[in-house]
């Protein structure tokens, strides 16, 4: 139950007393809000709320954990994750998907010639890409990429690459938690946590928010060192079988200056030399 510990500490101290109506002083020296507190609002005994929060409570009612939802100020997504969380005992965990990418999604990638499209699993690793998201990425075969470790950990100009580089790192740490949730037996999935904890001052810090995102659509800018500004659309779309496994297709409005730039980097590429068959290389 520690994650569980630590995401109501966490988003305890992250309420402010006055959006629920507790007056505050200068002598106040809790950040967020006290335990009693929160038991209080959520209607529950400071007593229950104090083991619950300490792990020694077990399966509370949905009614409750709706109520510290409420207290809490959670998004929907944080809700489902708080449920998760405090559901697990009794729910066995989601298996870790096997996923295979069928010869029909590969041939959907390169059906999608004028924007960088790719499939990556829950832990972030890419199974399978276009040409332009090779260029983009300027890792290619695409498959074997971990968008994390790139965003974290690559010091060869990756980070250069994202124009809110900031933001993507609360959007992969806050995917990863949400992932861990979900899959906490994927020995790979805590592999990869483990070591960008290890690598990168900057997760650990996100990390230790404890925040979950679910991001399916929004704006992704990049510098690429070719052909400059791209200001693109990002667009998720989650594949059957609730694998945790995303199409990804980035895309740019047509007219744009950024729609020229990735005109002109899909142009570069097609100067390229390819190899023999990509897609053997990715299988």
């Amino acid at each position: 139950m520690d994650e569980l510990s630590d995401f109501l500490r966490t988003r305890r101290s992250l309420v402010d007393p006055g959006s629920v109506g507790i007056a505050t002083d200068s002598r106040r020296r809790v950040a967020g809000l006290r335990r009693e507190e929160v038991a209080h609002l959520s209607g529950v005994s400071v007593d229950y709320y104090v083991r619950l929060e300490q792990g020694r409570a077990r399966q509370p009612s949905a009614q409750v954990l709706d109520a510290l939802a409420r207290v809490l100020g959670l998004a929907e997504v944080e809700r489902e994750h708080l449920h998760r969380l405090a559901r697990r005992p009794l729910r066995p965990a989601k298996s870790v998907p096997n996923v295979r990418i069928r010869p029909e999604l590969r041939r959907v990638l390169d059906l999608i010639p004028d924007a960088p499209a790719f499939i990556v699993d829950h832990r972030l690793e890419v199974m399978a890409g276009n040409r332009l998201a090779e260029l983009l990425y300027g890792h290619s075969p695409m498959k074997g990429l971990n968008i994390a470790r790139h965003i974290f950990l690559d010091d060869c100009g990756a980070r250069s690459l994202y124009a809110q580089w900031e933001v993507c790192t609360r959007d992969v740490v806050g995917h990863l938690r949400l992932a861990a949730g979900k899959y906490p037996d994927d020995p790979k999935l805590s592999a990869l946590i483990g070591e960008l904890a290890v690598h990168s001052d900057r997760f650990r810090k996100l990390w230790a928010r404890a925040d979950v995102r679910s991001r399916t659509h929004g704006r992704k800018a990049f510098i690429h060192p070719l052909v400059g500004t791209l200001d693109l659309h990002q667009e998720n779309f989650a594949l059957p079988e609730e694998t945790g496994t995303e199409l990804v297709i980035l895309s740019a409005e047509p007219g744009s200056e950024s729609h020229d730039n990735l005109r002109l980097l899909a142009s570069l590429g097609a100067t390229d030399v390819a190899a023999p068959d990509r897609h053997m290389t990715q299988s």
